[in-house]
This record gives structure tokens, C-alpha cells and sequence, in this order.
């Protein structure tokens, strides 16, 4: 609808070719918004459901179903848990180090193309200002090549011809910084919910190691209090 009005009124012809380089600029931005749309729509899961499924087979024992449920869930976090759960027998350190190198592998699958918004949102005002500065030279040039201006009306066609490369430069980089910092909350918050389930996953897997290797001298203790009070109610009646 904008390109079409600007079409209209002939503003794109007048703005020069820095208009198209703008436009150029414009595209690539959208096309890099849309894929971001399309990732984080992928990437969205509830963090709690998935880690209360697993913690339920960890505890079980049952890694193989936990793998099979981190890789149905979809996204970064289910590619760091399933991860996790692959080494659930590594020691707690070096399953922390797994964890921590597979949440680093997704951080810039997580970042891609929020810099390139960014550049997009950077760049346009500067060519749009870059246009209007060479424009208003061509324009005082051909006044000072004509002797003069016949009328203000030529004038003030001049400085709008010039102008409309700073107006199409900011009617991109506005939107472009703000899709920009909308995807930076959201690969943020993301990384943050990577880090939850990682170092969740680290915690259930050594809590079951540890209820494993001590389920025997828990038996043991609970047996010995019972036979020590045992012995002390029989004592009474012996008396």
C-alpha cells in the first residue's frame, strides 16, 4: 500500500536510485523478520510440561523414553535436554559441561538474522541522509548553473526531490529497530528457559543417581531403628 502511493505520486523516480537501494534494504529486512516469526513459532513449548514428563521417566530409570520425549519436543530446549539425557552416566561436572556446550550451539541459531534487522535499521537513515545531502547539492548546483531560482515553487521542488530519500530511510529503520528489539526480548527470554532446562535436567539426573546408590544404606537405617525400637519396648516387659 506505502510502495504503491509512493508509486503513485512519482515520489520513487524523483528520490533517485538511493530510493531502490532503500527498498533493497527494506525487503531483505522483512524477509529476515519473517523467517524470526516462523523460528520462534517453532521454538515455543512449555518448559514446566517438558521437564515434568522427564523428570517422571528419570526417575523411573527409563532414559530411553525421556530421550524419546526430548526429541519429540520441539526447539532449542529439546535438543539441550536430549542432549543431557544421552550422558545421563558422565559425572555430575562433566554432564554440566555437556549441558552448558549444547545451549552454547544454540545461541546462534537463536541470534540469527536479529543482527541483520539491526543493520537494516541502522543503515536506511544513513543512505536516506546520504540522498538527501547529494540531492540538495544537485539542487544549489543547478541554481548557481541557472544564475538564480525563477520562483520558490522550483525551489521547493528541489529540497522535496532531496528530501524523499530521508523520508523513505526512516519509514524503514522505524519499523526495523522495533521488530529488532522485540526479537532480542524474545531470543533472551529463550536463552534464559534453555538454561532452566539444562540445569534442571542435571539436578534430576543426579538426584536419581543418588537415591540409586544410597536406596540400600536407607533400608539398612530404616531396619536398624525398627530392631532399636524393638529392643526398647521389650526391655519394660522383661522387667
Amino acid at each position: 500500500m506505502i510502495l504503491g502511493a509512493w508509486e503513485a505520486s512519482g515520489l520513487i523516480e524523483k528520490g533517485g536510485p538511493l530510493v531502490w537501494v532503500l527498498l533493497g534494504l527494506g525487503f531483505f529486512g522483512s524477509v529476515c523478520i519473517v523467517e524470526r516469526f516462523f523460528f520462534f513459532h517453532r521454538a515455543r513449548i512449555n518448559v514446566s510440561t517438558l521437564l515434568v514428563g522427564l523428570g517422571l521417566h528419570v526417575k523411573r530409570r527409563a532414559f530411553a523414553e525421556a530421550l524419546h520425549e526430548a526429541a519429540r519436543a520441539p526447539g532449542p530446549i529439546g535438543r539441550v535436554a536430549h542432549a543431557g539425557l544421552l550422558r545421563y552416566y558422565l559425572e555430575r561436572r562433566d554432564l554440566s559441561d555437556v549441558v552448558r556446550e549444547a545451549g552454547q550451539l544454540e545461541v546462534p541459531k537463536i541470534e540469527k538474522n536479529i543482527r541483520a534487522i539491526l543493520a537494516m535499521a541502522l543503515l536506511s537513515p544513513l543512505i536516506g541522509m546520504l540522498g538527501t545531502m547529494l540531492g540538495m547539492v544537485d539542487a544549489f548546483q543547478r541554481v548557481s548553473e541557472q544564475g538564480g531560482v525563477s520562483g520558490p515553487a522550483e525551489l521547493s521542488s528541489a529540497v522535496m526531490t532531496a528530501l524523499i530519500t530521508s523520508v523513505m530511510g526512516l519509514t524503514v529503520a522505524i519499523p526495523m529497530y522495533i521488530f529488532y528489539l522485540y526479537f532480542l526480548g524474545r531470543s533472551k527470554r529463550l536463552v534464559g528457559r534453555i538454561e532452566r532446562a539444562g540445569i534442571e535436567v542435571i539436578h534430576m539426573i543426579a538426584d536419581a543417581r543418588e537415591e540409586e546408590e544410597f536406596a540400600p544404606f536407607r533400608g539398612e537405617t530404616s531396619q536398624g531403628k525398627k530392631r532399636t525400637q524393638g529392643r526398647k519396648k521389650a526391655k519394660p516387659a522383661e522387667e
